[in-house]
């Protein structure tokens, strides 16, 4: 394969499918940067709002890849990745060599099989799925863990410092993916840790500032305390001081530590913590989490301390759980 040459603003185009929350965002960053633009979303209203943000329309998810340089997706999941481009036709209304860079967050065995469907009808292609929210989309500060050819990754690197501030080429096909579960499983582990020592911080009488002084200068400091810290106060930018919205929807995480889990137990890798992790976070997604950030995961850990806590302070309780029978 010849070597690929990074693409620029005045001879690129690019098309870009999955306008919604992350993808609207990154679509506007590139347009910001010089870049046309012309974008797809099954929702009307993520459409118009990337429209407004300078995003060409197109009718289609094809006729968005028509004619691009550059086909970007954003999607749900690996089965709207693989749909699209094996039965919806992206791959076909393309132009020979064109490059797909599939930022979704799938499963590593999706992003390989996406990779092959792109190989097998002429194209090039990278699993590039980003860490950093919303936010990290609204500001162009995302971070891109890439999956793919060294040919490929230059090619597209252009794209994406102008959507993010970072980005790593990981390895071969899926590497990408590979690395946004490994590091989302860190992520999800550390927040409920956090989460947990600020619960027993507020048993001991510890005000949530002393701990957040302490542990942000210590051996406890992480993104998840110094940055999206789960409780209100000590990071004013923090979700918890604006009642849980996400940033980092706790679906989102569930999502990606349920991939994780799944790589876990195919790989027979031994993980209590991540296994762990993976169900409080599908438990919590499914109930009080829905709309709310992945830090929120701290009122579910005070709440059921509370009823731990009730339940060890009652007599009745106690002789009801050990005998299986209520008292009189």
């Amino acid at each position: 394969m010849s070597a690929v040459t990074p693409v620029s603003p005045a001879s690129t185009v690019v098309g870009f499918v999955g306008l919604g929350h992350m993808g609207g965002p990154m679509a506007a960053n590139l347009v910001k940067a010089g870049y046309r633009v012309r974008g797809y979303d099954l929702s009307a209203a993520s459409l118009a709002a990337a429209v407004a943000a300078g995003v060409e329309p197109a009718a289609s998810a094809a006729e968005a890849a028509e004619g691009a340089d550059v086909v970007i997706t954003m999607l749900p999941a690996g089965r709207h990745v693989l749909a699209l481009y094996r039965d919806e036709g992206l791959l076909a209304a393309a132009q020979p060599g064109t490059l797909f860079v599939d930022c979704s967050t799938i499963d590593v065995a999706d992003a390989r099989a996406a990779h092959d469907a792109a190989a097998r009808a002429g194209h090039r292609a990278l699993d590039a799925p980003v860490s950093g929210g919303v936010t990290g989309a609204e500001a162009a500060t995302l971070t891109f863990m890439a999956g793919g050819g060294e040919t490929e990754f230059v090619r597209a690197e252009p794209l994406l410092s102008a959507m993010g501030r970072k980005a790593v080429h990981c390895g071969a096909a899926g590497s990408g993916q590979a690395a946004k579960i490994c590091n989302n499983m860190i992520l999800g582990i550390s927040m409920i840790a956090v989460g947990e020592a600020f619960v027993l911080g507020e048993s001991l009488g510890l005000s949530h500032q002393a701990l957040y002084d302490v542990a942000s200068t210590a051996s406890g400091q992480c993104w998840a305390l110094t940055v999206n810290c789960p409780v209100p106060g000590p990071v004013p930018a923090s979700p918890a001081n604006h009642d849980y919205r996400p940033g980092f929807a706790a679906p989102l995480m569930a999502k990606d530590l349920g991939l994780a889990a799944n790589a876990l137990r195919a790989g027979g890798v031994h993980a209590e913590l991540g296994l762990r992790a993976a169900e409080l976070y599908a438990e919590f997604a499914e109930g009080a989490g829905a709309a709310e950030d992945f830090s929120g995961i701290i009122r579910t850990i005070r709440d059921r301390s509370a009823q731990d806590t009730e339940t060890s302070s009652d007599p009745s309780a106690q002789d009801t759980e050990e005998n299986g029978t209520a008292t009189a």
